[in-house]
């Protein structure tokens, strides 16, 4: 027989299999509740397909009984509220996807390679240098290619994790250098790939202070389950010191 604390533990720990990762961003409550609004319109439309399976038996079992209004209306009702659904997602998505980030957002460069992830920030003067192909190699400590004849590349900053400020919008450009890849914060509710040879905007607000798992969504080659970096949302005095200090590291 099982003990009662082991019981208890293991109860929690079915309840928390099936609970949302924490929800740490400002967007994060609406795709919540557009998720489990979906889940149970699933959880109603399978009980509603077991009536309308019985109801249509038994109106075919009468001639004279109009057994088209079983058959069309229930699908017509579901069209619509498909139709419903995937306007409301596309809404939420082109809110963080489509629509530009606020000017004062902070811009930050996510660049994909396998098996790791980089974030670079633009430095003092706030524009990104110019990067070649040609010129990456992360051995000699330019793993995004950063064209040094490019004044505007000197004081980029380049990390290995992503750091950012609390409560302040952030714009990400999504870079990829080989193949798709799947960046992913699930506490963020963010999800989107980084493409070869496409630069894709994401912008979100960051909330809940704290560290993070970045992931790969995507099957990117042999070394994919070794693809992931962390998140650091820090305090807004905490970021401006960690970048100042990272600044100093790359003045000449």
């Amino acid at each position: 027989m099982i003990p009662p604390s082991i019981q208890s533990g293991l109860h929690a720990l079915s309840l928390a299999t099936w609970r949302l990762p924490f929800d740490a961003s400002a967007h994060g409550p609406a795709i919540d509740r557009h998720l489990l609004l979906n889940l149970w319109i699933v959880l109603g439309l399978a009980a509603l397909a077991h009536l309308i399976l019985l109801a249509g038996l038994a109106a075919l079992r009468r001639p004279e009984s109009k057994s088209w209004r079983v058959e069309y209306l229930p699908l017509a009702a579901l069209a619509l509220l498909f139709a419903f659904l995937t306007i409301r997602a596309e809404r939420l998505w082109a809110a963080a996807r489509y629509t530009g980030a606020e000017p004062t957002a902070l811009q930050v460069q996510v660049v994909g390679e396998q098996f790791a992830w980089y974030f670079r920030y633009p430095g003092t003067d706030y524009i990104f240098g110019v990067t070649r192909p040609q010129l990456v190699d992360a051995g000699a400590g330019n793993p995004l290619g950063i064209d040094p004849a490019d004044g505007h590349g000197a004081d980029d900053i380049v990390s290995s994790e992503l750091v950012l400020p609390a409560n302040r919008q952030i714009d990400l450009r999504i870079n990829s250098l080989d193949v798709i890849h799947g960046f992913s914060v699930p506490e963020m509710r963010l999800k989107q790939n980084a493409v070869p040879g496409m630069t894709i905007h994401i912008h979100f607000t960051p909330e809940v202070p704290g560290t993070y798992a970045i992931l790969c969504t995507q099957v990117c080659g042999l070394g994919h389950y070794r693809m992931n970096a962390n998140l650091r949302v820090l305090p807004p005095e905490q970021f401006a010191a960690w970048l100042a200090a990272k600044q100093k590291t790359v003045e000449p």
